[in-house]
């Protein structure tokens, strides 16, 4: 069995560089069009595997050329893909507008991620109960990331993105939440914190037994546990595209408290993870291999 298990969405991405954020009604001329693997299920099982894991992908592909792609690609990176299953909708689709900066707007069309019901799950429970740990994000169906949290019985982490209400059940089986400044507003029904200082307070002030790490790009992250709140800061670089940067963070995050690591030190290290990945382009084509965030 693997140690870890990863729940999530696969996707095809397609990206492109763009002068800025698209607005309403708004048309832009930009750069040639990338395309690549991704997925915020994928790229996190990817981030593991490049750490060197032993990771079981859990997700759906179309029956189409997109998810033949995506299949072997995961199974390239020593990822097992026998709880990956194949539906009739088309494989999903992401579209990501990069900017100057390195700052990305991503759409997502789920497609056959919708098709991850929870009675697929019970297919791969036995490997979701034998996991030390099971990471899931919310690009598939939330009665699906409910039923993972009621299978897993190893570390149970969420990345509660893209943004959408989580209930008190499952927060209340969730050991380690990791969402972005703007997830956590949207679960705490609050203003998006800008400072740090903000960001502490509304993460200490969310309760529940859980511990919260909320990543928040060039200006790191916040550790938030057991009542009291902890600054990492970003590993300084020349940003080039964050698309995976927070996929890659929550990868490494898990890999280190595997590795036995506090909470605060794991967060430091998927810090310095996903500084790797943001100089980059592309989504799993930017994550890094150990030697990469050992080296640097």
């Amino acid at each position: 069995m693997s140690e870890v298990v990863v729940i999530g969405s696969i996707n095809v991405d397609r990206s492109v560089s763009v002068p800025g954020a698209p607005l309403r009604g708004a048309t832009l001329l930009g750069g040639g069009v990338r395309r690549g693997p991704g997925g915020k299920g994928a790229n996190q099982a990817v981030a593991l595997a490049r750490l060197g894991r032993s990771v079981a992908m859990i997700g759906a592909v179309g029956n189409d050329a997109d998810g033949d792609w995506m299949l072997s690609i995961l199974a390239e990176e020593g990822i097992d893909v026998s709880g990956v299953v194949r539906v009739p909708d088309p494989t999903g689709q992401a579209f990501i507008f990069v900017e100057s900066d390195g700052e990305s707007t991503i759409v997502v069309s789920p497609g056959a991620n919708s098709a991850l019901t929870p009675e697929l799950l019970d297919n791969s429970r036995d490997a979701i109960a034998s996991a030390r740990c099971v990471l899931v994000q919310q690009e598939i169906p939330s009665a699906t990331v409910e039923r993972a949290a009621e299978l897993a019985e190893g570390i149970f982490v969420l990345n509660p993105a893209p943004a959408r209400p989580v209930s008190e059940e499952l927060l209340a089986r969730v050991d380690v939440l990791v969402p972005n400044r703007f997830e956590l507003a949207g679960l705490t029904g609050g203003l998006v914190p800008q400072s740090t200082d903000d960001v502490a307070r509304m993460a200490l002030a969310f309760g529940g037994s859980q511990a919260v790490v909320v990543t928040l790009g060039s200006d790191g992250a916040v550790v938030a546990e057991a009542g009291v709140a902890s600054e990492v800061p970003a590993t300084r670089v020349e940003a080039v595209d964050a698309t995976a940067a927070g996929d890659t963070f929550c990868g490494a995050l898990v890999d280190a408290l595997l590795d036995g690591m506090s909470l605060v030190g794991a967060s430091a290290w998927a810090s310095r993870a996903a500084a790797f990945a943001v100089s980059r382009h592309g989504a799993q084509e930017s994550i890094p291999y150990r030697a990469d965030v050992v080296d640097n």
